[in-house]
């Protein structure tokens, strides 16, 4: 949880001149659109039982539970200055395993899922793409947007990471352990490129998931820093040159340094930054 802290300060040392803005609680009516009310519930009494939060993987605390709905909030948030400017970025989000009535690996609300749905729900956006980049499958998402005709999930993951069970996105990507830049960047190229044609949405959701990195705790792929700042940077400008708002979340990213994973998350930030700043 450290890191966060120091995301924000990394963001203040190396991107100046940004704009910040403080987000408020989702309501919890937005929340349960989407999540069991009893879930929604359960976890901000903190009342679930121990085997639920032993899957999130994160123990119970006032602090955690206000935490989360204010993470939620600042979700929501960016999604909203996308719209207005074009282009936003949270320093949280992309809690993509997040299920209707079940958190897992350290996702407790699915931030991508309740987006789309609030979204398309107040007329703001009627085709919201989630791209989702992490190094982890987005079963969670996949599973509830599976019948929203509004969405369009597209996971590129690496193959053999968690979880174990994949739900079926609108478009899943597999990639082998080990893939390195120059092949990690085309095939996500690609794929955009692929999706923006077919599918032609007018809000994307990137999930730019710094666990891609080689030298991430629980990565499976070969993506060295520089790879990093290629694909947020490409994949950001190329939304944007087709006139489409986009909205960034961090997504996962693991290290025993918080500092030094802060500032791989960082690098989506700065893309952002210089995509606006040369737009």
């Amino acid at each position: 949880m450290a890191k966060f802290g120091h995301l924000k300060d990394w963001v203040d040392a190396h991107v100046p001149h940004t704009e910040l803005y403080r987000p408020t609680p989702c309501p919890i009516e937005v929340v349960s659109a989407v999540h069991a009310h009893d879930y929604v519930e359960g976890f901000q009494a903190g009342t679930l039982d121990a085997r639920a939060f032993r899957e999130i993987g994160l123990p119970w605390s006032e602090g955690l539970a206000a935490r989360t709905i204010l993470a939620l909030g600042g979700s929501l948030l960016t999604c909203q200055l996308a719209l207005e400017s074009g282009l936003a970025s949270h320093l949280a989000g992309g809690t993509h395993h997040a299920h209707h009535a079940r958190g897992s690996g350290f996702c407790i609300y699915n931030d991508l899922a309740v987006c789309a749905r609030y979204l398309t729900g107040e007329g703001l956006a009627s085709r919201v793409l989630i791209f989702d980049c992490d190094v982890h499958q987005g079963d969670g998402t996949a599973a509830l947007l599976d019948e929203h005709a509004g969405s369009f999930t597209c996971s590129i993951h690496a193959e053999k990471n968690f979880p174990a069970r994949k739900v079926e996105s609108d478009l899943d990507v597999h990639l082998p352990d080990g893939m390195g830049d120059a092949d990690y960047l085309a095939v996500v190229m690609e794929t955009l490129e692929s999706v923006l044609v077919s599918w032609r949405p007018d809000f994307v959701i990137y999930d730019a998931g710094a666990d891609v990195h080689v030298d991430d705790a629980l990565g499976r792929l070969s993506v060295t820093t520089e790879g990093l700042k290629s694909r947020d940077l490409q994949v950001i400008r190329r939304i944007r040159e087709v006139g489409i708002p986009c909205a960034t979340v961090i997504g996962g990213g693991y290290d025993p340094d918080p500092k030094r994973v802060a500032a791989r998350h960082g690098v989506v930030i700065q893309a952002a930054a210089e995509v606006m700043a040369r737009s």
